[in-house]
């Protein structure tokens, strides 16, 4: 498919838009570098039914059965219930399972109870997921109150504040345990004078039976061995084709990881996974993020294959070869502060696969590995991905949602000058010095923000990329033209913190994914706190006005000081003041507004991606002499691809 005629955007449904991205540069690839990417692909993808199962306990057996139903033929298409079935299915695809992917809630479905039975005594028995002696009608029960009663398990995630987040959350982490119980145990792994301590229960669930709380460890031999060994067999074939052998060691200590679960070996891959020289191919492959456990302690699994972008990373190698010098001028506290940076590395990379966690909706800059301890003493490695956040702006081009929330046309024209470069350079600065900048005092528990580390964490590393996007360095480096277009960085950045994130959220709901907390924290403070920027209302609508840019970054600068100490200090109860007062409840009328302005545009507030299909080509003795890329998969045969290809649990 040439340049020219490829079609970033692709199908809608409910409130998501699919995309594609496309693999720039791919054919100018080794075959040694092709294999390398099918091979790590194909580990990416392997990993698919943990994620699922990590989001709820139903998730896997409800797909299941959506998509027996869904394929079969005798099951009558032409009516309301089996297209509302439909995009019920396509959005549990999309999220991983029955809740919202961004916001949390379970999915309210438009199909009808007595469709959904009459389709279970259609289908074939023997398609279906059913238990030993288990019947039609018995599995019926069992999953239609967690598909239709609202009561049931109504968010995967609960963050609210004064109840038990474990219990009332539907993720798949713990089981029989309370939030008391789970603190309980894992206080006493953060009581151990370590300095090196492992992120204790990043891989396991905790199950409480007979009274006994123990782990059940995710490994080759433990839980999700079957989807963990096909992983082991892909990554053990990539690291036949690894591009160094620094790679090779790194691929096969993963690999030791998962066969033992053992997270000394996860710490130690991490650290070599740093330390890797210049291999042009990278990967993610793990249980890494923790966002989706509402005590941030166990990690969804993701998987990610990436090339570099060797001329974007002239930019992040700018930032990170003045890694010191930004850590240096930082306006926190000296305590606060490293002496010395260590290993920064910074990449901007073209994205092959997407897998796990990080499909179909995935970052666009990544910062790892997360132990504090890690980062203190061998730095961290950050990533931009170039062809996501190139398809996110060649599919919004003309879209009409900044016309409709920046009326002032000097504005307007600010914005689209410089908003595409000085959001690629915020999120260099987030996760190239963001996310690995300050330390923690001797004795601060990494963990000591609860519930509320995350959204602390990213609000930090915010804050330093919207400090520095101001500094005449960047200019200096060459990284921006003048002196004003961060101006186009701010404004955006407090429009979206202020009221155009509200476009994602259901009327009546709060706030409740990390990252939309924290831009909201940070936008709203400043609003409360500044005498120049401020929502104003005209014609009956609310305007971002911004007065003095300069007062903003002041009031940016305090911010980042009082979050870095929050976090330094572990100051729980400054955390949760912050979060509570500024980052979770909703003015009603502003989020109506919000949402009818949104709604007359007809854009679709959240975007995902479909992957492209690698295909291996071979020659005459059945050895892979090319990989062919082919971008025409629709998005329901890649789901039921995958689901045929790539199951392992069900």
């Amino acid at each position: 498919m040439t340049n020219h005629s490829f079609c970033y955007s692709d199908e809608r449904f409910a409130d998501i838009q699919m995309l594609r991205y496309r693999l720039n540069g791919f054919e100018n690839l080794s075959l040694q570098q092709k294999q390398l990417i099918y091979y790590l692909s194909k580990a990416a993808l392997y990993g698919r039914d943990i994620t699922f199962d990590q989001f709820g306990r139903y998730n896997l057996r409800i797909r299941k059965v959506l998509e027996v139903i869904y394929k079969d033929m005798r099951i009558p298409r032409d009516n309301q219930d089996f297209r509302e079935l439909t995009v019920y299915l396509k959005r549990l695809w999309f999220s991983s399972g029955i809740h919202h992917h961004y916001g949390c809630d379970k999915f309210k479905p438009g199909f009808s109870r007595q469709f959904f039975h009459e389709c279970l005594q259609t289908v074939d028995a023997r398609q279906l997921p059913l238990e030993e002696r288990q019947t039609v009608e018995e599995l019926f029960n069992e999953l239609a109150p967690v598909i239709f009663d609202e009561q049931i398990l109504p968010k995967r995630v609960n963050k609210a504040d004064g109840v038990d987040l474990i219990t009332t959350s539907a993720c798949n982490y713990y089981q029989g345990v309370t939030q008391e119980e789970v603190e309980n145990y894992y206080s006493a792994f953060s009581q151990r004078d370590e300095s090196e301590p492992p992120s204790y229960g990043l891989n396991t669930t905790l199950v409480k039976e007979n009274g006994i709380i123990r782990e059940e460890v995710w490994s080759a031999n433990g839980r999700y061995s079957n989807a963990i060994r096909h992983i082991i067999f892909w990554l053990e074939k990539a690291a036949n084709v690894a591009e160094n052998d620094e790679q090779k060691d790194t691929i096969e200590t993963l690999v030791n990881y998962y066969q033992t679960g053992d997270l000394h070996l996860f710490d130690k891959y991490s650290i070599k996974w740093l330390q890797e020289g210049d291999a042009r191919v990278d990967f993610i492959n793990g249980f890494i993020e923790v966002y989706g456990d509402p005590l941030g302690i166990k990690g969804s699994w993701e998987g990610l294959v990436e090339y570099v972008d060797l001329e974007a990373t002239i930019r992040t190698q700018a930032i990170s070869d003045n890694a010191q010098w930004f850590e240096d001028h930082s306006p926190v506290d000296p305590r606060f502060k490293k002496t010395i940076v260590r290993g920064v590395s910074a990449r901007v990379i073209c994205a092959a696969m997407l897998g796990g966690d990080e499909y179909p909706s995935t970052a666009i800059g990544i910062n790892l590995p997360n132990a504090d301890w890690i980062r203190s003493q061998y730095g961290s490695k950050s990533i931009t991905i170039s062809n996501i956040t190139d398809a996110y702006n060649k599919a919004a081009h003309g879209n009409g949602f900044r016309e409709e929330f920046v009326k002032e046309q000097k504005m307007l024209d600010f914005i689209a000058k410089y908003s595409d470069i000085c959001d690629d350079l915020h999120t260099d600065l987030h996760e190239c010095l963001g996310h690995g900048s300050g330390q923690l005092l001797p004795g601060t528990s990494p963990d000591a923000l609860k519930s509320y580390g995350n959204v602390i964490e990213e609000a930090r590393a915010d804050l330093f990329g919207l400090y520095y996007i101001a500094d005449e360095k960047l200019v200096e480096l060459g990284l921006l033209p003048d002196n004003e277009a961060y101006k186009a960085q701010y404004f955006t950045y407090m429009l979206n913190g202020c009221m155009t994130q509200l476009a994602r959220i259901e009327l009546g709901c709060q706030i409740e994914e990390a990252h939309m907390r924290n831009r909201a924290l940070i936008a709203r403070w400043c609003l409360e706190h500044s005498r120049h920027m401020r929502l104003s209302v005209k014609n009956g609508q609310h305007e971002l006005e911004i007065d003095d840019f300069q007062e903003l970054r002041r009031l940016i600068a305090k911010l980042l000081a009082e979050i870095q100490r929050i976090k330094s200090e572990g100051d729980y109860e400054a955390a949760r003041q912050l979060v509570e007062t500024y980052a979770v409840n909703i003015d009603t009328d502003l989020h109506t507004e919000v949402l009818e302005r949104y709604r007359k545009l007809n854009l679709a507030p959240y975007k995902g991606f479909i992957n492209p299909w690698l295909l291996p080509v071979f020659d005459e003795r059945g050895e892979i002499a090319d990989i062919q890329v082919n971008y025409s998969e629709s998005y329901d045969h890649q789901m039921m691809r995958y689901s045929s290809e790539y199951s392992t649990l069900i």
